[in-house]
Parts: C-alpha cells; sequence; structure tokens
C-alpha cells in the first residue's frame, strides 16, 4: 500500500500559525482510499455554506488545487477508483470531500453520525448537511473489535486500517490507523491534539489554540484525557507516528519524507 500526505485545506486564523488539513491518500490492492478529505467542490462553489463565523475567524484559502479530488486526478487517478473515505469525524474541515466521490464508502464511527445527522444546538455550527447531501454509503462503526496499542479499536478496511475511538473534540471523534508495508502505524488522529508540540515532552501548544482546543471540545475532560492517552503513546513506543490534522509543519516533513 502506497500512502500520500495531501494538504486539502490551507487555514490562516488571524491569532494562529497558519494551518493545513492534512489527508492521507491510501493506494490499495482493490482502490483507493482517503483518511479525511478537507473541503469539496461543493464548499467552494458556495462558500456561504460553511457560515460566516467560521470563514471570518479560519479564513480557509478554498484553493481548487488543494481539494482531494483534484489531488487524486493530479496524480493520473480516476476519482471513480476511491472506494472508502474513512473520517475522523464530520466536522465541515475533515468531510467536506466525501461529495466529490459519490459512489465510495464513507466510513465514521457510530456516534459522529448521530451527531452530525441529528445535532444538538451546540453541535449545529460545526456540521454542513449539504457535505453529506448526495447521501453517501455510511459505513457506521462502534467500539469493540481488537486491541491496537492498549486502544479498542475497529477493523475499517482488512486489517491495516484501523478506527479507534478518541471522543471529545466531537461526541464520536476517532482516529484512523493506517499500516505502512513496513510495520509502522500513522496514527491520523484528527483534531484529538491541534499542535505537534503537544506530544512533545514537555508538551507545548500555542496559546491561540490551547483556547480553541477547549471552546470546541464537546466534553473537554474527555478529549484531554485522550490527549494523554496520545502523548503516552508518542513516548512509549517508536513503531507509530501520531498525525495531528492541522500541523502545518509536521505535514510538510511527513509529505517530503514520503515523496523523497
Amino acid at each position: 500500500m502506497r500512502i500520500s500526505h495531501l494538504n486539502c485545506a490551507t487555514m490562516r486564523p488571524a491569532l494562529a500559525p497558519t494551518m493545513v488539513a492534512h489527508v492521507l491518500l491510501l493506494e490499495r490492492p482493490d482502490g483507493l482510499a482517503l483518511v479525511d478529505t478537507g473541503f469539496g467542490t461543493g464548499d467552494l462553489a458556495d462558500r456561504r455554506r460553511l457560515g460566516r463565523p467560521f470563514l471570518t475567524t479560519v479564513r480557509p484559502a478554498l484553493d481548487p488545487g488543494e481539494t482531494a479530488l483534484a489531488q487524486v486526478r493530479a496524480r493520473g487517478h480516476d476519482p471513480a477508483d476511491v472506494t472508502d473515505i474513512v473520517l475522523t469525524h464530520l466536522d465541515l474541515d475533515h468531510a467536506g470531500g466525501i461529495g466529490d466521490f459519490p459512489n465510495a464508502r464513507v466510513h465514521v464511527h457510530a456516534t459522529e453520525h448521530a451527531a452530525a445527522t441529528r445535532p444538538s444546538l451546540r453541535e449545529r455550527a460545526r456540521y454542513v448537511a449539504g457535505q453529506w447531501a448526495h447521501s453517501p454509503q455510511w459505513t457506521l462503526h462502534e467500539e469493540g473489535g481488537d486491541d491496537w496499542y492498549g486502544f479498542a479499536s475497529v477493523t475499517a478496511l482488512g486489517d491495516d486500517v484501523v478506527v479507534i475511538p478518541l471522543h471529545g473534540h466531537t461526541r464520536g471523534h476517532a482516529g484512523v490507523a493506517v499500516r505502512r508495508d513496513d510495520g509502522h502505524w500513522l496514527l491520523h488522529a484528527g483534531d484529538a491534539l491541534f499542535h505537534g508540540g503537544q506530544l512533545q515532552d514537555p508538551p507545548t501548544c500555542p496559546v491561540s489554540l490551547a483556547a480553541f482546543q477547549r471552546l470546541m471540545a464537546v466534553d473537554n475532560r474527555q478529549r484531554v484525557a485522550n490527549l494523554e492517552r496520545l502523548q503516552d503513546l508518542a513516548r512509549g513506543t517508536d513503531e507509530v507516528t501520531v498525525i495531528c490534522a492541522h500541523d502545518k509543519a509536521q505535514y510538510d516533513e511527513l509529505a517530503a519524507h514520503a515523496a523523497g
């Protein structure tokens, strides 16, 4: 399986470092798969659906060349060959591209699907129902399955792509672990952390991002508990690389390594 790193949304918040939407493209023997999608062509065609508060605060570039659709084509692939999309969660900057692959199975935690399709008043602003108006083929996952480095897990695509519940940022937030051909795992932790420095000892994080994490968490105590588990994992083994969805420096390093 070949793994490529894509940036599917550059964002420039006024009081925080430039951010990316780190997406994984998996070239598997039986088709292509994406882990998260960033923004899609529908978001660019109708920017208003993202909401003025989001556009004003996060200031996304909304570059057509950054969509997963454009980058899959740029690598010489037919978008129809994307058979599966595995999402960490359904926030608008992670799920926007699923409509560009209407025949793909969309894997998401069942609790997250419930939160997005039946949101509470507090949750409504973070989800954009238009991103899944095409009625995707949902594949819903729940806790259970095999143990993965001490985490409860659910196998998503064979044994090499695993969904790992990491709730807190959203009701059903999850990580997605992908095993490279050399046996090393990449754990896409979505928004379980907002800065790669949070995995260091001692951890570091820009003040603005630390505050934003707390603000956006539906259950901050659970978010912090899962972050601590990820910190222990990152420090305790060299068999796993924990990926932060929005850390540009980490994305640049991993993308360069994979390309070189």
